[in-house]
């Protein structure tokens, strides 16, 4: 009789070693499938956040502010929907804080607004669809605008590797565009003399 609840005893704890070594392999499963799961959450949001990361980037090098210069053939706009002095808000985000800012306009000029991709001179990450330049920023522009396709020299500086490198027109447009000044959302230097905004990218103060 002793014998036989030795037996069982042994037994008993043979399975109590058992289920716990099944239930270590079931935890440890599920905790290796945890990490893969949170590895690879966090390589994607990794990803998102380089992307966001270069899209910031691209525009750091721009010169948020300006002198006000502009070039001498340049026409100021007989008209403008928005008059030098009036108050606006940026429906844009050329750069970040741009978005949602009121401003106010320096400056309204009838031109044709580029919108152009190029290797910055001196090297870098090439720059695509950066907007805007201008007819009169292009380096020997003639009287009429260029095409969708054409190559062109850039003449003005509103980025670090601008001046001077050859760009390709990603779209032409004749409208207005504005110079403004701005203070940046969520904090930030006043922005003074900012080139260029274009009419459809400003709505009125309510």
């Amino acid at each position: 009789m002793a014998k036989n609840k030795l037996m069982m005893s042994a037994l008993s704890v043979v399975a109590v070693v058992g289920l716990s070594a099944c239930n270590t392999d079931d935890t440890q499963t599920d905790m290796n499938e945890q990490m893969e799961e949170n590895m690879g959450q966090d390589s994607e949001d990794m990803n998102e956040q380089m992307e966001e990361n270069m899209d910031d980037d691209s525009h750091m090098g721009m010169d948020h502010s300006g002198s006000g210069e502009v070039p001498d053939d340049l026409v100021e706009a007989q008209d403008p929907l928005y008059e030098v002095g009036s108050q606006v808000i940026i429906e844009t985000d050329h750069m970040q804080g741009m978005m949602g800012a009121e401003a106010t306009i320096s400056g309204a000029y009838d031109t044709t607004v580029y919108a152009v991709s190029y290797t910055p001179e001196g090297g870098g990450q090439p720059v695509e669809n950066h907007k805007w330049v201008i007819h009169e920023e292009l380096e020997d522009a003639p009287g009429e605008p260029y095409a969708v396709g054409d190559e062109v020299v850039l003449d003005t500086d509103h980025m670090q590797g601008m001046k001077g490198a050859t760009a390709t027109v990603d779209s032409a447009e004749q409208t207005t565009v504005y110079m403004v000044d701005f203070d940046m959302m969520g904090g930030g230097d006043r922005v003074m003399n900012h080139k260029w905004v274009t009419e459809d990218e400003l709505s009125p103060v309510e």
